[in-house]
């Protein structure tokens, strides 16, 4: 153990929340006992959950003595075996000892389970990082800490600082600069298997919201059933409302959902993302936020895309419901990368990925995760002992393993609109950004995971499964008119907002950028927004060489079909009543310097720089029509008999 893996603790933070800045320096590894077990009879899994859960437990209070222990740590690193190590191996051995008694009464007993008590404290590698180091050419880790262990800066400078300084993070124990990389020194890796001729090409997708109604908690229903904060860190929620530790399977089915498609009431969830800025959040003096390290602004999502894809060898067969699907490993610092398999990018660069970096986006791009879930299911289990072994991987051709089942595959993409950090100080101009962990795992990018439970519809969970078979594109937003009750033709009530400076703001990946989940009829295309430039400031502003002509509004206008729809003004084109298929400024009036179709497949009769009012049909814009030709005649007329008096006069 390095002399500086204390260095970076403060003696007067265990007061209020209790937050631990210790933890910078230092972290507690002990093994993952739940991944272990990946054989446990039925009967006795809820008692195993419960004891695995108390081994979470258990390291949340030994980092708890840590920090109390630090000034004494300092003076004798010896007291971490006394104080801290030694107590929590005692725990865990009894918590070892009651799961082997649990299993034992409905089948063998398990060997070697013992072993997995031991513990160490060791140094985390975060007190010394510095910008760069520990990264490769394709901002990669080179490992956790080896160098660092040997640097004698210790961490006193920045302990102090609300920013986080060396340790970087609000609380001292992550993130830290070298867990950021620019994405643009990252090469393009994206790549994914070959679809064949047998593929399933269809995508289905599920509009669910970004959280706007703020549901969190610190549970995992999932992992740990039946226990309060299971997860040491806060969830962001949509779908399911009824999603918390103790949901039973009969109140998931029976709860709300804030789906467009009240037919999926799954849940979706995954740990928040926070700006390490200094704010209290409603969780900060209590377990799962503040008292463990995840401490900031959580930050609620610009964009959450959920879609579901096919299998590249073959068609895919219904999820069973209640199937059970956790992606990613919360524990993969400890644990290492194995199950690291959530991903973070920006947009406008999504063909590159990153699997243990936080991205540094460029200005008017946004930080993308992506979690790409498990589409192989064993055909039995709707959940297995560790949560994984009933779902796998397909390999790099597109293939199950033996036995499994393809299903149709969730792709979650979760978007934020939040700026680069400031790295050179420590997030103090420009905050830091990282998800919430568990205290061990120090906010490592790593230990992103996402979590589903499949409470579609039986009837809407096959027609999911037609439409990818058979190569559509379906569901909520997809656009195709798939979605019972949808309209494609139907107008937004808003109109939508500008794509970000530079047209990134959709990312060139076809997810529609800000309202593609939104917006019937776009078919999910974000790739027009590099037009970003091109459109007028204020769409609601007439051109520059337009009459200062007052145009009919409110109670005069037209109203086109459906509820609540934009107000269609007096001027608007004869053929464009119905509101079909325009790109408008919501008031009937094409928007200057963009093409505008009608829905007969033409463009609009009127430029944009006319000076010239558009014809009104119906009433007295056909008397007037009518009568134009008379009224040429006549003032030829009048002009004839002026010219003839003239003549005589000569």
């Amino acid at each position: 153990m390095a002399a500086n893996v204390y260095a970076s603790a403060t003696e007067d933070d265990t007061d209020g929340a209790g937050r631990a800045r210790v933890l910078g320096g230092a972290t507690i590894d002990c093994p993952d006992v739940g991944t272990n077990l990946t054989t446990v009879p039925e009967k006795a899994r809820p008692a195993v959950d419960k004891e695995l859960a108390a081994l979470d437990e258990q390291i949340a209070q030994a980092y708890q003595r840590l920090a109390e222990s630090a000034p004494a740590i300092r003076q004798d690193p010896g007291v971490a075996d006394e104080k801290v190590v030694g107590p929590l191996e005692a725990e865990r051995t009894a918590t070892l000892g009651r799961i082997s008694v649990a299993m034992e009464q409905e089948g063998d007993r398990p060997e070697g389970l013992g072993e997995l008590a031991d513990c160490s404290v060791v140094d985390s590698g975060n007190a010394s990082a510095q910008p760069g180091e520990g990264q490769d050419g394709n901002g990669q880790e080179g490992g956790q800490g080896e160098e660092g262990a040997e640097d004698e800066q210790g961490g006193d400078e920045g302990a102090g600082q609300e920013q986080g300084g060396g340790n970087g993070g609000q609380a001292g124990n992550g993130p830290v600069a070298a867990d950021f990389v620019d994405i643009q020194s990252v090469q393009p890796n994206a790549a994914k298997p070959a679809d064949s001729a047998d593929a399933s090409k269809g995508t289905f997708v599920s509009s669910c919201g970004v959280n706007e109604n703020g549901l969190f908690n610190s549970d995992n229903v999932i992992a740990a059933p039946g226990v309060t904060n299971g997860a040491h860190h806060f969830h962001d929620y949509i779908g399911n409302q009824a999603t918390n530790a103790f949901s039973s399977d009969e109140e998931l089915a029976a709860a709300d959902t804030t789906c467009e498609n009240q037919g999926d009431k799954s849940s979706y969830y995954w740990p928040v993302l926070r700006l390490q800025n200094g704010t209290e959040e409603q969780d900060a003096n209590s377990p799962g936020g503040g008292i463990e390290g995840n401490v900031g602004e959580i930050v609620t999502p610009k964009e959450v895309t959920l879609t579901f894809v096919g299998n590249p060898q073959g068609e895919v067969t219904a999820m069973p419901r209640l199937l059970r699907i956790i992606t990613g490993d919360a524990k993969s610092f400890v644990n290492g990368p194995a199950n690291a398999n959530a991903s973070w990018s920006c947009t406008g660069f999504e063909d590159r990925q990153l699997a243990d970096k936080y991205p540094l986006c460029p200005q008017g791009s946004d930080v993308v995760r992506t979690f790409d879930f498990q589409s192989c299911w064993d055909g039995r289990n709707i959940d297995s002992a560790n949560h994984r072994t009933h779902m796998a991987f397909v390999d790099a051709q597109g293939n199950c393993p033996s036995g499994f089942t393809p299903v149709p595959q969730l792709v979650q993409r979760i978007v934020y609109d939040v700026d680069a950090p400031s790295l050179d100080d420590g997030g103090a101009t420009t905050p830091l950004f990282a998800v919430d962990s568990f205290p061990e795992q120090l906010h490592k990018p790593g230990t992103d995971h996402g979590d589903f439970i499949n409470v579609f519809e039986e009837d809407l969970m096959q027609e999911m499964v037609d439409c990818i078979n058979s190569g559509r594109t379906c569901g909520a937003g997809a656009g195709d008119g798939e979605q019972p009750g949808e309209n494609p033709e139907e107008e937004p009530t808003e109109a939508p907002e500008a794509p970000d400076e530079g047209g990134n703001d959709n990312g060139g990946n076809g997810n529609g950028g800000d309202d593609g989940a939104e917006q019937p009829g776009d078919n999910g295309n974000g790739g027009n927004g590099g037009n970003g430039d091109d459109q007028q400031e204020n769409p609601s502003e007439p051109p520059a060489d337009a009459p200062a002509t007052e145009e009919p509004a409110g109670d005069e206008a037209t109203a086109p079909s459906g509820d609540e729809q934009p107000e269609v003004r007096a001027s608007a084109n004869a053929d464009d009543v119905a509101g079909a298929g325009r790109n408008d400024d919501g008031a009937g009036q094409a928007t200057p310097g963009v093409g505008t179709a009608t829905n007969d497949g033409g463009q609009q009769a009127a430029a944009a720089d006319s000076t010239e009012p558009q014809a009104v049909n119906g009433g007295l814009a056909d008397t007037g029509a009518q009568l134009w030709p008379a009224a040429v005649g006549a003032v030829l007329l009048v002009a004839g008999v002026v010219l003839l008096r003239r003549v005589r006069r000569t």
